[in-house]
């Protein structure tokens, strides 16, 4: 029950870490490497959608960025493996910066538009956003009091 009330009372209505983002270089060695560890089949990796239906947006303007996307069903947790392409975008600026490595934390959340703008106001602003099958994502940088990216992801009902 304090759990519960912990979370209603949070920035973002929940404190339930949905998934880890992990940026690479190559999705296939790095997948292949993740199944062989966890003794589990390798996924199938995809492509984001095109920006005429993803609409990305990476700082404030429209952006080509694509990334291959590949999932790991961990329990209670999804473990995503992103290799960006050339555009643009949050995960290529990290990934050129910091090198290979963690790039966010993930949570489901209700409320988009109330949560990118209870955020931003507490000095934590929109990075990136866009749209998926089934919902919308938007990266917030939490780096300053996080340490951390925030991906806020929000599923159609």
């Amino acid at each position: 029950m304090a759990n519960e009330t912990q979370a209603q009372n949070s920035v973002l209505g929940t404190n339930v870490i949905a998934q880890i983002g992990i940026l690479v270089h190559d999705i296939e060695t790095v997948s292949q490497a993740y199944a062989d560890f966890f003794g589990v089949e390798k996924p199938k990796w995809n492509w984001t959608d095109t920006v005429d239906v993803a609409q990305t947006e990476f700082e404030g303007v429209s952006s080509e960025a694509r990334s291959k996307l590949a999932f790991f069903d961990m329990g209670s947790l999804q473990l995503e493996l992103i290799e960006p392409d050339e555009h643009p975008s949050t995960w290529r600026n990290h990934l050129d910066q910091h090198g290979e490595g963690p790039h966010h934390i993930a949570f489901i959340i209700n409320g988009m538009k109330e949560k990118v703008t209870l955020m931003e106001s507490k000095n934590m602003p929109l990075v990136q956003k866009g749209e998926y099958t089934g919902g919308r994502y938007a990266y917030m940088d939490t780096f300053k009091d996080l340490k951390i990216m925030l991906e806020l992801l929000e599923n159609d009902k």
